[in-house]
């Protein structure tokens, strides 16, 4: 259902912090004429923490909107309350999106029993595709493999996941328990060549917002096997990879944006701040190195 490269897209917040809609729906044409499979608004990188319910869905309308069925939309939508998380996948669907990217309840750390009686509840609760987010670094929680095989296989609108554990062989062990149908998509860019391999299908990129034309043709090359051209392009965006988490994200891809796209604006919600010194030193060395700047 999706594969590709699909941006985690950073959201545009004007300098006193209200949403830069015009400039959104210029970022995500931009990211469309670039050759981005799909877009992921309000995720952890587009600082979805920090949007109100009424602007998160409002992100993913004009997202929507703007996409015009191009391209799908995979709306974040999850919560570590699985009644907030319910509403959540509903406003999704009621604002267009093709699927909605939700991650297990964060904070709370419930056992493996108790992820899955979340996302049955939110499989019951809409029929929108459910993409599991899978990110223990961030969420302290971690599905298991086997977890994922029994949602997968309970709930054919759960179609696939975002892996973001940094276990490269999970690919593998979870190919093999829900089957090659099951759509895996790496959460790490400085993995995607390695998770393809195994038989990932696409990433849902950060390093996207700011390269999406390099990014769409490494992950094409995956897709038609040619290893030795996406290996090309991984050398040339691994810096890049790395530079966008010198500091906490997403200020250095926001920084990186506003070299690339200087007229559109760049500011961060608090708790977020501006990356230090040296992140904009490697950040600025990475686009170069990808041709970039």
């Amino acid at each position: 259902m999706f594969s590709g490269s699909i941006p985690a897209l950073v959201t545009l917040f004007e300098a006193d912090g209200s949403f830069a809609e015009n400039a959104y729906r210029d970022f995500v044409e931009w990211q469309i004429a670039e050759g981005s499979a799909g877009l992921v608004p309000c995720g952890t990188t587009g600082e979805a923490a920090t949007l109100s319910a009424e602007e998160h869905f409002h992100v993913v309308r004009v997202c929507v909107d703007q996409a015009k069925g191009r391209v799908p939309v995979i709306a974040g939508a999850g919560s570590n309350d699985t009644r907030v998380a319910i509403q959540n996948i509903r406003a999704a669907k009621d604002a267009g999106a093709d699927a909605a990217l939700m991650v297990p309840p964060y904070y709370n750390r419930p056992n493996q029993e108790g992820i899955f009686r979340h996302f049955e509840a939110v499989a019951n609760s809409c029929d929108l595709p459910i993409v599991l987010y899978n990110v223990p670094a961030r969420t302290v929680t971690d599905i298991h493999v086997e977890t994922i095989g029994r949602i997968a296989k309970a709930f054919p609108s759960v179609v696939g996941l975002k892996d973001a554990t940094g276990i490269i062989q999970r690919a593998s062990a979870q190919r093999d328990i829900c089957g090659e149908a099951f759509c895996q998509l790496s959460g790490n860019d400085d993995m995607a060549l390695a998770f393809n391999a195994s038989g990932g299908v696409g990433c849902i990129s950060v390093t996207a917002n700011i390269a999406p034309r390099l990014c769409a043709e490494f992950q094409a090359a995956c897709a038609a096997g040619d290893y030795a051209k996406a290996l090309a392009h991984q050398d040339k965006l691994f810096p890049l990879h790395t530079a966008l988490f010198t500091d906490a994200s997403p200020g250095p891809v926001k920084y990186a944006l506003g070299q690339v796209k200087p007229e559109w604006p760049t500011g961060l919600r608090l708790p977020m701040t501006w990356p230090g010194e040296a992140s904009q030193h490697a950040v600025d060395a990475a686009l170069k190195q990808a041709g970039i700047r």
